[in-house]
């Protein structure tokens, strides 16, 4: 077998990902493909490329020097690639990507955007890796993507991406069984589910550490296995498994979604981009009719790049991707914009949650004031939480 671009690109996504599911899930192949194939490349060079550990693949002496040369060589193809398309006529703005971890706002968010470019192609890419999404947008496979961080378990954020921050600390939920004797109280405490067996899903970075950190300090040690959120649901209902899960999720047929008793599970949620070189911004600052206001709810919407808010957030190709639209600037403080409205519109819809921002006087709520003044009036919540 000859060593080929898409060979070099496969070795580069299981460094990256530290999994070889995570990067044949990447790579849109199946693992045993990636598999199968990881074992023709390295019986070609002639030596192990990556170990298999407890914590995933990871590159072994013979296959950090091939990774050092693979590198640029992928690099050079993706812009190579880039130019070309360039020269062929094709604009950035004929085509749009976006990844999401996955949240119920992603529908939202996707209408918003279709009204705000509706001459665009745009597509999704969900994958419950955050960090395989972070290495997308470096990779300019992405344009933006929607991503959650667990408290306790940062992501891998690489180099040339910057964050805006949607929500600084959101409570994760737990989901268990309806006859569940917890599901009868407004909130779980860690303590009630001292006997019960947890499940998180590997593939969701940080989640299993981030769980055993918070049940270690509260002096528990349950049972806690892996499997697929996806599938859960039937687990979950028949009381074998309780599960972490978004404040936002639905609750299915005999499973009850409650908050957990001073939030110890918390995620930051933020919008990934591509930085601005310095060099090229724009120094007249973004479109008043296209850019997005600062937002007093959005802790840390400014990008952790510190650019100044009147800065220009359009985003310049870092080494696009192998299937990629030419480098030109993006409105993402639009596309955030879009997110935060299609966020607020499904934390507003969950009673569970709306009721948990209204008590904890969430900053996430000061941005719609006379939206939620109107609705805290029929629920009669008002002087429960002062929103100001």
């Amino acid at each position: 077998m000859e060593l080929e671009v898409r060979h070099l690109r496969a070795l580069c996504a299981i460094a990256d990902t530290g999994s070889l599911r995570k990067a044949a899930r990447q790579l849109g192949m199946t693992q045993p493909s990636l598999t199968t194939q990881l074992r023709r490349i390295e019986n070609t060079i002639g030596g192990r490329l990556f170990s298999r550990e407890v914590t995933g693949s990871r590159p072994t002496p013979l296959g950090r020097s091939v990774l050092c040369r693979a590198r640029p060589i992928v690099a050079e193809m993706n812009a190579l690639l880039s130019e070309v398309r360039l020269e062929a006529g094709q604009t950035a703005d004929a085509r749009l990507r976006i990844g999401s971890t996955g949240s119920r706002a992603v529908v939202g968010w996707l209408r918003r955007l279709r009204d705000r470019y509706p001459d665009a192609d745009t597509t999704i890419h969900i994958d419950v890796s955050a960090n395989a999404l972070l290495q997308m947008v470096a990779a300019n496979q992405l344009d933006v993507a929607f991503v959650h961080e667990v408290e306790g378990a940062p992501l891998r954020v690489p180099e040339g991406v910057e964050r805006r921050v949607l929500v600084e600390r959101e409570p994760q939920f737990v989901a268990l069984a309806e006859t569940h004797p917890a599901a009868a109280r407004p909130a779980v405490r860690l303590a009630d589910l001292a006997a019960d067996q947890w499940m998180v899903d590997p593939s969701v970075d940080g989640e299993g550490p981030g769980l055993r950190r918070v049940l270690a300090a509260a002096g528990l040690n349950p049972r806690v296995v892996y499997g697929d959120y996806l599938t859960a649901a039937d687990l979950v209902a028949s009381g074998e498994v309780v599960t972490p899960c978004q404040p936002t999720a639905r609750s299915r047929q005999g499973v009850a979604v409650r908050p957990l008793h001073g939030d110890p599970l918390t995620v930051r949620l933020f919008l990934a981009s591509r930085a601005v070189p310095a060099a090229r911004t724009g120094a007249a600052g973004p479109d008043p009719d296209t850019a997005l206001p600062a937002r007093a709810w959005a802790a840390g919407t400014a990008p952790d790049t510190a650019l100044p808010p009147e800065a220009d957030t359009g985003t310049e190709a870092a080494g696009p991707g192998p299937d990629t639209a030419p480098a030109a600037p993006l409105d993402v403080d639009a596309l955030f914009g879009d997110l935060a409205d299609a966020y607020f519109e499904i934390a507003w819809a969950s009673p569970a949650y709306r009721q948990w921002l209204v008590r904890n006087e969430s900053p996430l709520l000061r941005s719609h004031e006379p939206r939620i003044r109107d609705a805290l009036d029929v629920l009669d919540l008002a002087g429960s939480a002062e929103v100001s």
